[in-house]
């Protein structure tokens, strides 16, 4: 068996570099190969499809890009397997503007009475689309171009009623001895009776694994619609016995995506870990000793978590490439996704500024604004310009935090005179790349408020209605006298705050409460002195002698 850790043993700057070799190794230079190469990803439609999903898409991307750019012609696949039955019911769904709902926000009842059918044969609970299936593929296609991503949708119902996938049927079908054969190598189920096509019932449209008698030849097969176990539980059958063509029915998964690789001539194919030590080894003893192909070249990756749980579209746990970039910016995210694959890692929304951070180092060690390890440096030289499309070495960058700090007023100017004030934006920057840096503040804004974080206030922009002891309004007024003469950095202002307080007896605590309800009309806010450090020095000054 070809081991699918193409990666291992492969050193390079950045791993898409190394795919590509393999893939090279395969097809040959642009200068030997003339077909376009063809990378595939896929997914089953069985719920939302969520920002997991994307490592597959992403992947693929990234090793398309690497091959575009030694002078490959590059065509980017992504099967939906919505030929698949449905098997239980998802708990969340989501509609085309990205809203999740719960299963009760939407006809759970039709869905319910769908059980066993293809996904493409059962009405969309929204109503948009022609399919349950057809849905959920358009809201893959929609993330992809979010992602400013380049794929070709195949439905894997369109490959077998066009007829695109039936002489592949037919092959296994006249070859069933061997399949079984195979096939028992890797599962304990395969027995004489076991027949590698699911026929689609006439009379109910429910996937049936009965297959009574089989025509190769003719194209045909006689079934009986019997029950189905799915997720611990059955799903009854009819009890119909017709006949169905090729087209009226599928593969079972094992042969079905070896047959896929045939039909869409696929040269390189990235998937889960679960697939490794499952589908792989059979999907390419299929290719090699049924089909008589060679596989695609093999890249397994790491799955990654959100919040520390494993992504689930039928538990609903997920969270949508729309709802990402609502926080990220698309550079950040292709930055998540251009990390070594072999590397299980954490997607953690409460800490996305960890991960912007990161980025705005990454970026920093590609332009040499930062010194770092060698292999750091190696990669973000190579990595970078396949994560942003237009390098800017001028570009201007707000850290993540302090851009959640300028989301708490919705005054642009404001938020520029924060930044600049807090030595953010450079007074030469032009004015492109100012708009183009507080973009990241309705981010960051988003973040704040989505997990509702430390960050996620509102600035009072009128003189709260409040009242202090004369010991407190004597304390601020003297904080005022100090900014006033000072012009302090945030640290030197937040230390002023405790000797402050100290001087006139004010319990320390308590004086930072009063500065939060001055200037937030709230008990609590992030910290004091840096934050008021990067307001407009007047504001300040009126704010802390209680002016209106």
């Amino acid at each position: 068996m070809t081991s699918p850790h193409t990666l291992s043993g492969r050193r390079y700057d950045f791993w898409a570099d190394a795919a590509a070799d393999a893939v090279e190794e395969r097809v040959g230079t642009a200068d030997e190969h003339d077909d376009p190469v063809v990378i595939k990803g896929g997914i089953s439609p069985s719920g939302v499809p969520h920002f997991g999903n994307m490592n597959e898409l992403m992947r693929g991307h990234f090793v398309a890009e690497v091959l575009r750019e030694r002078g490959h012609e590059v065509r980017q696949v992504f099967t939906t397997d919505d030929r698949d039955p449905l098997r239980k019911l998802p708990r969340k769904l989501a509609d085309l503007d990205g809203n999740i709902v719960g299963l009760g926000e939407v006809d759970a009842a039709a869905l319910g009475e769908n059980l066993g059918k293809p996904y493409t044969a059962i009405p969309d609970p929204f109503g948009c689309c022609d399919s349950y299936g057809d849905h959920f593929s358009e809201i893959i296609r929609q993330s992809a171009d979010l992602l400013d991503v380049d794929i070709q949708v195949e439905s894997n119902t369109d490959l077998y009623e066009s007829g695109r996938l039936e002489e592949a049927t037919r092959h296994v079908l006249e070859h069933a001895d061997e399949a079984r054969a195979i096939l028992s190598e890797y599962q304990d189920k395969v027995d004489e009776s076991y027949v590698p096509f699911n026929p689609v019932c006439g009379s109910c449209g429910k996937v049936t694994e009965t297959v009574t008698a089989v025509d190769a030849a003719a194209g045909t097969v006689e079934y009986r619609c019997t029950d189905m176990e799915a997720g611990g539980r059955v799903i009854e059958g009819c009890g119909h016995e017709g006949t169905a063509t090729l087209r009226e029915g599928k593969l079972p998964w094992r042969f079905e995506w070896p047959a896929q690789w045939r039909v869409l001539g696929v040269d390189f194919e990235p998937f889960g870990k679960d697939h490794a030590e499952g589908s792989w080894p059979s999907g390419e003893h299929i290719a090699r000793d049924l089909f008589g192909d060679e596989p695609p070249v093999p890249m397994v990756y790491e799955w990654f978590t959100l919040d520390g749980e494993a992504f689930s579209s039928s538990e609903g746990n997920v969270v949508m490439v729309s709802e990402v970039l609502d926080l990220l910016e698309p550079e950040v995210v292709r930055h998540f996704f251009a990390k070594d694959p072999k590397r299980a890692r954490d997607f953690s929304v409460e800490r996305l500024d960890l991960l912007v951070d990161e980025f705005d180092r990454f970026e920093r060690l590609h332009f040499g604004e930062e010194t770092g390890e060698e292999a750091d440096v190696a990669r973000a030289e190579r990595a970078y310009p396949f994560v942003v499309a237009d390098p800017d070495p001028d570009r201007v960058r707000i850290p993540y935090t302090f851009a959640a700090v300028l989301g708490m007023t919705d005054d642009p100017d404001l938020r520029e005179t924060m930044a600049r004030r807090s030595g953010h934006i450079p007074a030469d920057a032009t004015a492109e790349r100012v708009e183009r840096a507080l973009a990241r503040v309705e981010k960051a804004r988003n973040w704040a408020v989505r997990t509702d974080n430390e960050y996620n206030y509102r600035l009072a922009e009128e003189l709260p209605d409040v009242s202090f002891d004369d010991a407190t309004t004597n304390a601020l007024a003297d904080l005022a006298g100090f900014v006033e003469a000072e012009e302090p950095d945030g640290e030197a202002l937040q230390e002023a705050v405790y000797e402050t307080a100290r001087d006139h007896g004010v319990d320390v605590g308590d004086f930072f409460t009063a500065g939060y309800r001055l200037f937030l009309n709230e008990a609590q806010g992030p910290r004091l002195g840096p934050f008021l450090a990067a307001l407009d020095t007047t504001f300040v000054l009126d704010r802390l002698r209680l002016r209106g």
